[in-house]
Order: structure tokens, then C-alpha cells, then sequence
């Protein structure tokens, strides 16, 4: 068989949007990773689809999971007070700065429900109250452990925000080839779709979730960014340095379904609009495919 053919063989074996996610994931510097997932059909398309990358802020989903998984467990409520101090403000965190009382001060914080700041954490990407949350629902260990358990590979979680950060400020190179806090588009797109199929919480659990993160208010010009007009997305995004992220689900027009969406970039010195606007072509290539290609 000559080289030609086996060379025009191989590139008709290529799912079509997995080989348009290769010539759409472009950018002058930088690694991008793009996993899409058909919700309805579990029809897949993938490019760097195992490579690792930072998560930052997409891992406040993973987070969400264990604290409502608790819930539906009995293990947590989340009407309970947490009582916010000093010591648990870091930067990342508008919101809530106010609400903490000056470096020094003897009375003790004010109160905040879980459900508040989990609102917190995913509408706004508020870093104190997800370091909050985090602290309260067992730690970095305890949602490894619920990923295993949905035998979900492909996410590390390895320490709060703040750490993150740290690490990151520390050596910006090394932070982009080391797993702690990565994900890979695979493994973050299965675990979206297995929320949007209802196998990770329970149906009112599951409804509060996607609720709030269909009011994220980040990232308007990543996932979103050129979907058609009243497309609704429910999705949290991720940035820190070169990394560029937005990971949701996207709920097609009618009755087509929807599509679970992973889309990572790390370092990348191209501007973050450059960023953003591959991340939005990627997620329209998505929704168009599986909207007017049909499972066979």
C-alpha cells in the first residue's frame, strides 16, 4: 500500500470535528485542549484530549460536586452557617472583602450559608469562599476520592486556590507541566456529561447546579462568545497567567440535545482576546456539528 493511501485512509478515519478542533486550536503560543460530548448520544470529539492542563477556576466544579453529592448524602446542609475570619481572606475575592473584618479585629466575621458561597464561588469565581468551601467539605483528598468513585480519571485536585496561585507566581513554567490542579478535556468533559445525564446528583441537586452555572458571570466571550443569540450555557471558566479556560454545558436549539464542553489553554503569551476567541470558535464548531450532524 503506498504512502498516499495509507495517508488518505487515515485522514478519512478522522471524526470531522475532531479535525476541525485541530485546525480551529491555533494560537502563536501556547497548548490547547478541546474535548466536546454529545450529552444525548455520548458521540465524542477530541483534540490534546489527554493532555493535563491547569484547571484554576474550572476546578470550583469538581468542588460543587462533592459539597451537593454530601448534601444528597445527608452529610452536609446547605443552610449551615460558616462564620467567615481574617484569616480566611485572600486576593481573588471582591465580593466577600468587605465582609471580613480588618486584619486584628476581635469580633468574629460575619455568616454566610454554603449555598451562598457556593454561589459565590461559581457565579463570581470568588477565591476566598471556595477555599472556604473546599476547607469544609474534606479537602483536596475528599473530592479525589468522589472522582474515583465516578470513576472519573483525569482530574488532580491538589490544594485551594491559594496554593495555586502561590505555585503558580513561583515558577510559571513549571506550573504549566505540573498535574497538581489539572485536568485533561477528556476527563473534564465526562465529568460534565455525567452531570448533565443526572449520574452525579441527585435530580433537584443537579438542577441547582446547572442553575447557577448557567448565571456565571464570567467569560462572556468564551464558550458564549459567538454561539447564536439566546444560546443558553452553563459553564465556569478558569484564568491565571497563560491559561485560558472554560469548561460547561451547552443546550442546543429544539430538540437536539446538548453538548458537554471542556476547552483549556496554557501558556499562552497571545492576548486573552486571541485566547477567547479560539475557545468560542471551538464551542461553535461544537454546537453546529452536533445540531445539523445527525447520528448514523
Amino acid at each position: 500500500m503506498t504512502t498516499l493511501l495509507i495517508l488518505t485512509l487515515a485522514a478519512q478515519s478522522l471524526d470531522p470535528l475532531s479535525t476541525e478542533f485541530e485546525r480551529l486550536a491555533r494560537l502563536p503560543s501556547g497548548t490547547i485542549g478541546a474535548t466536546a460530548v454529545h450529552v444525548e448520544t455520548g458521540r465524542r470529539a477530541s483534540f490534546n484530549g489527554q493532555e493535563y492542563f491547569p484547571m484554576a477556576s474550572a476546578f470550583k466544579v469538581p468542588i460543587a460536586i462533592h459539597l451537593l453529592a454530601r448534601v444528597d448524602e445527608g452529610k452536609e446542609k446547605l443552610d449551615r452557617m460558616i462564620t467567615l475570619q481574617p484569616t480566611d481572606y485572600h486576593p481573588g475575592s471582591g465580593t466577600l472583602t468587605p465582609l471580613f473584618n480588618p486584619p486584628g479585629a476581635e469580633t468574629p466575621g460575619v455568616a454566610l450559608a454554603m449555598r451562598n458561597l457556593l454561589e459565590l464561588m461559581l457565579r463570581i469565581s470568588d477565591n476566598s469562599a471556595t477555599d472556604i468551601l473546599l476547607r469544609e467539605v474534606g479537602g483536596p483528598d475528599a473530592v479525589n476520592d468522589r472522582l474515583k468513585a465516578l470513576d472519573i480519571k483525569g482530574i488532580i485536585m491538589s490544594g485551594p486556590t491559594k496554593t495555586m496561585i502561590e505555585n503558580w507566581r513561583a515558577d510559571k513554567v513549571a506550573f504549566n507541566k505540573d498535574n497538581r490542579d489539572s485536568s485533561t478535556p477528556d476527563g473534564m468533559a465526562l465529568l460534565l456529561h455525567r452531570l448533565a445525564l443526572g449520574k452525579t446528583l441527585s435530580g433537584a441537586n443537579t438542577g441547582l447546579l446547572l442553575d447557577v452555572l448557567r448565571r456565571c458571570d464570567t467569560g462572556d466571550n468564551r464558550l458564549k462568545g459567538i454561539l447564536p443569540a439566546g444560546t443558553i450555557v452553563m459553564h465556569k471558566t478558569g484564568s491565571i497567567g497563560g491559561t485560558t479556560n472554560d469548561v460547561g454545558i451547552i443546550r442546543l436549539p429544539g430538540d437536539a440535545g446538548h453538548v458537554a464542553i471542556a476547552v483549556f489553554v496554557k501558556g499562552s503569551d497571545a492576548p486573552v482576546a486571541q485566547r477567547e476567541r479560539v475557545i468560542a470558535e471551538l464551542a461553535r464548531a461544537a454546537h453546529d456539528y452536533f445540531l445539523f450532524v445527525k447520528a448514523r
